[in-house]
């Protein structure tokens, strides 16, 4: 077989860990119901903004991961790894859309308060 390089759009590791700087134009989002719990995306994560859900929340061996939105930069890369290499279980929103679905209005911070819940 010639060579067939499956991994070839996977993004590199990063180099070093940073932070959010400003609010991102789109946040990552994962189907906590799609997700596998594999974390092959968490050591991708520029900001290391992912991590597993708290043990209790869902009855299973292997939890699904949740991106903390408040440090999430929006640079996509956590979607692409999942994409190429598991499940495809994280969606990247338009910030305006996560905004409005979840409630929460973003910031720049990335310590409290991470933003605020939208009035109704």
């Amino acid at each position: 077989m010639a060579g067939y390089d499956h991994d070839k759009n996977i993004p590199n590791l990063p180099e070093k860990i940073t932070e959010k700087k400003k609010k991102p134009k789109m946040v990552a989002v994962v189907d906590e119901d799609n997700c596998t719990g594999c974390q092959a995306c968490v050591p991708f994560c520029p900001v290391d903004c992912i991590a597993p859900v708290p043990d209790g929340k869902y009855e299973t061996i292997i939890p699904p991961v949740q991106i903390r939105f408040n440090e999430c930069t929006g640079c996509s890369i956590c979607a692409r790894v999942c994409t190429k290499m598991t499940w495809d279980a994280i969606e990247m929103l338009p910030t305006a859309t996560f905004e409005e679905v979840y409630q929460i209005e973003l910031s720049d911070a990335t310590t409290p308060p991470y933003g605020t819940p939208k009035p109704n």
